[in-house]
């Protein structure tokens, strides 16, 4: 617990918790109720009003007229621009209240955009970026960028395209290995052939693939603004092609991230395990066939994050 002394108050700000961290500054007109704890090196502005059941982390910037209401939990390092509006009630109604109130976590370093609205129970993911006025109705994964009403996922922060772009539509006879910066993710030139009768691509079994699949998959007609993927394996390897169309493949080894465009039958990408998958920017026409190593094994799969961040830290770790 931080005495008053610990951290700046406006004359004009009315404070009555007293678990407000060292070198915070609460400005004009802020209203924060008794049992709200607020971290270290904050900066909340003018006309914020903070309810009890809030949890704010460490140099979190709370700009003007935001309201935070029972339930909400920001870790550290996150942004929330001006006017923006968190809700606590699926279905409010004058005069009655929630016995208990769903809790809303924006994750470390994440950012709330100008007057974007928060529905309540949701988890926006760590270091996620919500665009302005954007309308957010369903939980936003980590690094993940999303803007629109409802709120939809255009990128990825931190996640440069590949220099795979470079073998696109690049017709040879042979495969050729291009590596990628995040572990785990080898990019192929797959052998196209093309004559007067049109083109075909190959790609043999224990000769130049990775591995020998146990099981394939094809995703098709994919809404474009859908997405797919986001988890992790275990044991299992997969190699993707996209044999029509295009879409975007999103690469992640815990540490570094990539954006792979996959637009041409002469890409193909193994993905080893314990490397996180998105695939998303499908096309109308667009068609995905995954090669896997193992058949379907529901435990083989990481579905969260955090979780998937902790198995790779273990993996670092020398026995």
């Amino acid at each position: 617990m931080q005495s008053q002394e610990n951290y700046f108050k406006h004359p004009q700000a009315l404070v009555e918790s007293a678990r407000v961290g060292a070198g915070t500054r609460v400005w004009a007109f802020a209203h924060i109720l008794p049992e709200a704890v607020i971290g270290q090196d904050c900066n909340v502005c003018d006309h914020v009003f903070i309810e009890n059941d809030v949890r704010i982390g460490d140099r979190v910037t709370i700009k003007c007229g935001v309201q935070l209401w029972d339930g909400v939990t920001l870790e550290d390092d996150v942004f929330v621009g001006p006017n923006a509006t968190f809700t606590n009630d699926p279905y409010p109604r004058s005069k009655q209240y929630l016995a208990n109130v769903a809790r809303t976590v924006v994750r470390a370093g994440a950012t709330i955009g100008a007057n974007a609205t928060i529905l309540p129970g949701l988890n926006i993911g760590r270091r996620a970026l919500v665009g302005a006025g954007s309308v957010v109705t369903h939980d936003v994964p980590p690094y993940a960028k999303v803007i629109g009403n409802p709120a939809q996922i255009t990128g990825y922060v931190d996640s440069p395209y590949s220099a795979a772009q470079t073998i696109k539509e690049e017709h040879t006879k042979e495969l050729s290995l291009k590596t990628s910066q995040v572990k785990g993710v080898s990019l192929y030139q797959m052998p196209i052939i093309a004559d007067l009768r049109g083109g075909l691509s190959v790609g043999e079994i224990e000769k130049n693939l990775p591995f020998a699949p146990l099981r394939y998959f094809v995703v098709f007609d994919v809404p474009s603004r859908e997405v797919r993927g986001e988890h992790a394996h275990r044991e299992l390897h997969q190699f993707l092609v996209c044999l029509k169309g295009d879409c975007c493949l999103v690469v992640d080894d815990g540490t570094r991230r990539e954006e792979i465009l996959l637009n041409s039958p002469a890409i193909g990408v193994h993905l080893a395990p314990l490397v996180w998958g998105i695939q998303y920017k499908f096309s109308p026409d667009a068609l995905l066939l995954v090669l896997a190593s193992h058949k379907y094994d529901a435990d083989d799969y990481i579905r969260n994050y955090d979780e998937f961040e902790r198995t790779v830290i273990q993996q670092r770790i020398p026995s």
